[in-house]
């Protein structure tokens, strides 16, 4: 049979770090880095007779995020003990919540080469997060370090909905979108501040649901995605070959693009939860849920609407420049500088996510701010500069952020609007290309091109464009 033949599963869990100034039980700073254990305290190194306080603005994010993904809010949950070996985690077991989330029942909608899909969402819950543990790789041990111990987190689990690789990208690209539109995370994947757990099973249509295997802590897109294709096809030929598909845990290796085993799956039982008696139920009134849904910002499809209708972008690069809310915010805010729309939405969609695949960066990495990006469409909006060297000056902007003025008057690019020295670029060029002059005369208009990017190669791209297309008519037509 071929793959064809099979329908994928696939259900995200998705841990997203909570931009909060302190950690979830303690005062202790929850900032990336640091040299190792120095952001810790007794609290959240569980020594012997301290007890945990819950960070009101915790449970304020967690709502947050519940209420941005359609969920409903528990007036009523609880936090739990899970019980588990955990060698980064001083008290060995870790505080979430089991039966009482603050979060059910959501959902968000994704766009699919299908058409529009809806995802279910199970629940949000708040935890803590473990520590770090650091291998030697020579033999030597391993060191733990607590700096993250006890950083909030949110868990979003989403009910089995999708069934294809691109499908769980585009759901957890839309997850990472709202959550950095309601500032609850900044959702740094390449510092883990939002990874998920991925379970995928197969199973032949009209067949009972088959075993799913879990692959844990992936935080890249494009890992995530080749991680999925891999294990589909692992799955489908243990399956043809007779076998059975076990349920366990697999670690991914993006550089064999292979899944390996770690564990068996553990199940809820497995981790023994019970009531944690050191912390109250968290009670939320109806008045509370209503504050905090009336502060929620404007979340990317409505950004997405306001830009079809305010600024006449097309459907694909509202899209793109609304995904995150970096690229919206220096959209919005380069706009702001200079007035031109249609040339920021140009830059940002074609050079600038350009840069950012070529150097896998995101778009939180952009190294300069709006007002940057606004000056340099003024150079060029007032000649003072070709959209040739502006491509310079942005690619200036990526390597060492400053004012493009600045970077131009370093550079000596500024560009040549001086009638007299563009006059003699242009007789010069005509007087080496007869034969373009020529092919110009006899009827080929594609030779003005080829005359015009001679005299820009001549200036070194300085020369004003359309002087110089003026300029080579004029003469050409005599």
């Amino acid at each position: 049979m071929s793959r064809e033949d099979y329908e994928v599963v696939i259900g995200l869990e998705v841990h997203a770090e909570l931009s909060t100034k302190t950690k979830i039980f303690c005062s202790c700073p929850t900032e990336f880095g640091g040299a190792p254990n120095t952001h810790t305290c007794p609290i959240c190194m569980a020594m012997p007779g301290t007890l945990p306080v819950l960070n009101e603005k915790v449970v304020e994010y967690a709502v947050k995020a519940g209420l941005a993904t359609n969920c409903e809010i528990s007036r009523n949950s609880k936090n739990d003990r899970k019980n588990y070996f955990y060698p980064d985690l001083p008290k060995a077991y870790q505080i979430s919540q089991f039966d009482k989330p603050l979060c059910e029942n959501g959902e968000i909608e994704i766009e699919t080469k299908d058409g529009k899909k809806t995802i279910r969402i199970e629940r949000i819950h708040i935890e803590e997060d473990a520590g770090k543990l650091n291998h030697d790789e020579f033999g030597g041990g391993t060191l733990v370090d607590l700096n993250r111990a006890g950083v909030p987190l949110i868990e979003t689990v989403s009910k089995p909905d999708m069934r294809s690789a691109e499908e769980a990208e585009a759901y957890l690209r839309k997850l990472k979108s709202i959550f950095e539109y309601i500032e609850v995370s900044d959702c740094k994947m390449q510092e883990g501040s939002l990874r998920a757990d991925v379970n995928v099973s197969v199973h032949k249509p009209g067949e009972p649901l088959g075993t799913r295997t879990e692959m844990k802590n992936m935080n890249s897109f494009r890992s995530i995605v080749r991680a999925i294709e891999y294990e589909v096809e692992r799955q489908i030929d243990v399956i043809e070959e007779g076998g059975k598909v076990e349920q366990e845990t697999l670690r991914w290796d993006d550089v064999s693009g292979k899944t390996f085993s770690m564990r068996d799956k553990e199940d809820a039982q497995d981790y023994r939860y019970f009531p944690d008696p050191d912390l109250v139920a968290i009670k939320l009134s109806e008045e509370y849920i209503e504050n905090i849904k009336n502060t929620l910002p404007e979340l990317p499809e409505s950004r997405k609407q306001r830009y079809l209708e305010e600024y006449n972008l097309s459907e694909k690069d509202a899209k793109l420049i609304t995904s995150s809310k970096y690229l919206s915010d220096l959209f919005e805010g380069a706009i702001r500088v200079c007035n031109n729309p249609k040339a920021v939405n140009n830059w940002i969609i074609s050079d600038i996510s350009r840069i950012l695949n070529e150097t896998e960066m995101e778009p939180i990495e952009i190294p300069f701010d709006s007002n940057q990006l606004g000056k340099l469409v003024i150079l060029i909006d007032k000649g003072t500069i070709s959209s040739s060297i502006g491509k310079k000056v942005l690619v200036e902007l990526f390597e060492n952020p400053r004012d493009p003025e600045e970077i131009i008057k370093e550079k000596g690019w500024i560009q040549i609007s001086d009638e007299g020295a563009i006059k003699e670029v242009v007789s010069k060029i005509l007087e080496a290309n007869p034969q373009s002059v020529a092919d110009y005369k006899g009827g080929k208009d594609k030779a003005l091109g080829f005359l015009v990017g001679q005299a820009m190669k001549e200036t070194k791209g300085k020369a004003n464009p359309q002087m110089l297309n003026k300029m080579f008519l004029e003469e050409l037509n005599k």
